[in-house]
This record gives structure tokens, sequence and C-alpha cells, in this order.
């Protein structure tokens, strides 16, 4: 179906309450994370995708200007895509659904585990969240981060990273690997459930695997 300008495709069915997993996806439909989820875990969830995202906008915290030649700028309209996602696409989707939600937990990989994050810090609706290789090299993140608290503490948060990815010339995102660690531990410090783990290989290595992967340990009460 189509909310606002966004394509959303729902898998799973339940006449009762279950997790609502959203997930932002960079292309395709998602069908390939929720085969890899359903063959790691039984429980059973509803699993939203969002796609026809833009990127580089609405997945952005605040400017950010291109990391290579051929990169484009991060225009910084996470905040703005985030009142739209809480006000107009989850109510939506949950018009879809047999039952409430147990919980709404909020995931991505790349600059959607970015915003993942991020979205903790202005809203209070998800349980959880899953940053999968996410980019928390992000200029000034790490530090946003420290300074800031969450809306509501949240129940987990699971991180993941290539044990590659740090491995690049681009001395910004050489600092993936440092800047995730930190992030981690801030949250450890703060007493919240939050797990980090290193994935063979580079960003793109098994993306749909390293995203269910950290959807299963959400899921796991």
């Amino acid at each position: 179906m189509v909310i606002d300008d966004k394509t959303v495709n729902i898998y799973g069915e339940s006449e009762e309450s279950v997790p609502l997993i959203i997930y932002h996806a960079f292309q395709g439909d998602g069908k390939g994370v929720y085969d890899e989820i359903k063959k790691l875990t039984d429980t059973e969830f509803i699993f939203a995708v969002i796609s026809d995202i833009k990127w580089n906008d609405e997945m952005s915290p605040w400017e950010c200007p291109p990391r290579y030649i051929s990169d484009e700028a991060c225009t910084g309209g996470a905040e703005k895509y985030l009142k739209k996602l809480t006000d107009i696409i989850i109510p939506k989707i949950k018009e879809h659904l047999k039952a409430e939600p147990k919980y709404i937990a909020i995931t991505g990989y790349s600059l959607a585990g970015l915003f993942s994050l991020y979205s903790l810090f202005h809203t209070g609706i998800f349980d959880s969240a899953v940053s999968a290789s996410g980019s928390m090299w992000y200029p000034d993140f790490a530090e946003y981060v420290k300074k800031n608290k969450f809306v509501t503490r949240p129940r987990k948060v699971y991180f993941s990273l290539g044990d590659k990815e740090a491995e690049t010339r681009n001395q910004l995102l050489s600092t993936v690997k440092e800047k995730t660690e930190n992030i981690y531990q801030i949250l450890r410090d703060r007493g919240i459930d939050a797990t980090f783990e290193m994935n063979p290989g580079n960003h793109f290595k098994d993306e749909d695997y390293r995203m269910a992967k950290g959807i299963e340990w959400i899921l796991d009460y």
C-alpha cells in the first residue's frame, strides 16, 4: 500500500497483540529480511517495510557534506520525517492490523540504523531499536548521544558492524567502529540493555541476515 509518499509492505498476520517491527529499506520490499527473521525465530510479529525513502535527507539528523566525490550531501530531514512516521504512517499501518501491537520497534541498516537510534531521542513510541551496520560515523552523533537523553528508556538496543567496515581510507567512515563502540558504551553505562555484534565482511555483506539477527535479538524476551 501507499501511505503519503511511501510504499509500505506488511508481512505477517495475527489475531492477537504481537510486536510491530518498523523497517526502513534502502531499496526493495524487505521480503529477504523477513524471510531471514523467520528462519531465526518462532516469535510472532508484524513486519512493516517502508520504502521510497529519501535516503540522504530523511535518514540524516543534520547536514553532512558528501563523503566522497560521487556521493550526495546529507540534508538533515530526519526530524521532519520522524513526525510523518509517527503521526501519519504508523497510525495508518495500525489500521491494517487485527490487534493493537504489543510494542513497536524501529530498525534499519546503514543510515536507517542511525535514524533508528536518533528516533529514540525524539519520540517515546518505540520499545526497542536495531542499528545494523549503522552510520555511527556520522559527524557529531556520538557527542549528541552523550549529551542527550532518550524520551523514554528503550527495552533493548542492538548494534552491529562488519569487521572490515572501518578499513577504509575515508577519514570519516574509518571512525565507524570507534564511534559505535563509544555509543554502545554510553548506553551500557546508562543501564540500557544493549549489545554490539561484529560480523565478517564489509558494509555490503549479508545485509538481510545481519538485519534479521538484530531483529531476532530484540524479539527475544
